[in-house]
């Protein structure tokens, strides 16, 4: 008669505790990659709700019928967000051109050319701060797996050992080896799954994001052309989408 398994096998921390030492390596290593990918998905989910709700406040700001002179005072000098900073990127340079009186054809056209250089600089770097961390999720997301399925392979391994040296395929003999085996894949898993997903999600986002960013910055590049055609206009207001 078939001795029946021992139900501790099903239990995650007797699995690790009886794991071989190549396979508790497995499983650890995949249970950190599982806490830092988590760490950044929280960080970034946090941070592009942020941004998305600054970004619509900002909106909101402009379509409000103020003029672009008190929104950006009131962003400050210094904006953290891209959207003010590109506006007062547009307003400095658009004042520091009309201080020196009318602008020629020439003179127009290297203003514009300089706001698109400094905005699309803006635009690049912020692309590349949002971007941060989904690397990490991406190699977790396509890591993971292969990982855990190493530690399959060790485990099946060892319990082809077990079978060798009992001399039967009694269930008992290989059933803790071979659950052990199927633990570190299911830990790969559960790693690889959420990298995958957020990392897909986050990389829409971001690519969102800097829509917006450009949509923005041709809506104050179209603005600022159209000043330019008046002897002397005020400050661009351009006709973002909801001003």
């Amino acid at each position: 008669m078939t001795t029946p398994a021992d139900a501790a096998m099903l239990n995650p921390v007797e699995l690790f505790m009886t794991a071989d030492w190549v396979v508790k390596a497995v499983m650890v290593g995949l249970a950190g990659a599982s806490i830092w990918s988590w760490a950044v998905i929280i960080d970034k989910a946090a941070r592009f709700t942020a941004l998305n709700r600054q970004a619509d406040a900002f909106e909101r700001a402009i379509g409000s019928g103020r003029s672009l002179e008190d929104v950006a005072a009131q962003a400050g000098p210094d904006p953290a967000h891209a959207l003010p900073r590109m506006l007062v990127i547009a307003l400095t340079d658009w004042r520091e051109a009309r201080a020196r009186g009318a602008l020629n054809e020439h003179q127009s056209n290297l203003l514009m050319a300089r706001i698109d250089r400094a905005l699309d600089s803006l635009i690049a770097r912020e692309g590349q701060r949002i971007e941060n961390g989904l690397g990490v999720l991406s190699v977790v997301a396509t890591a993971s797996p292969f990982i855990g399925l190493f530690g399959t392979v060790w485990g099946i391994m060892n319990a082809f050992g077990r079978i060798a040296a009992a001399g039967n395929t009694n269930l008992t003999t290989v059933a803790p080896a071979i659950a052990e085996a199927l633990f570190a894949t299911a830990i790969g898993l559960a790693a690889a799954i959420p990298a995958y997903i957020a990392y897909n999600k986050f990389s829409i986002d971001a690519g969102k994001f800097t829509g917006r960013l450009e949509s923005f910055a041709d809506d104050l590049q179209a603005a600022v052309a159209r000043r330019l055609g008046g002897p002397s206009a005020p400050a661009p207001q351009p006709e973002h989408r909801g001003f």
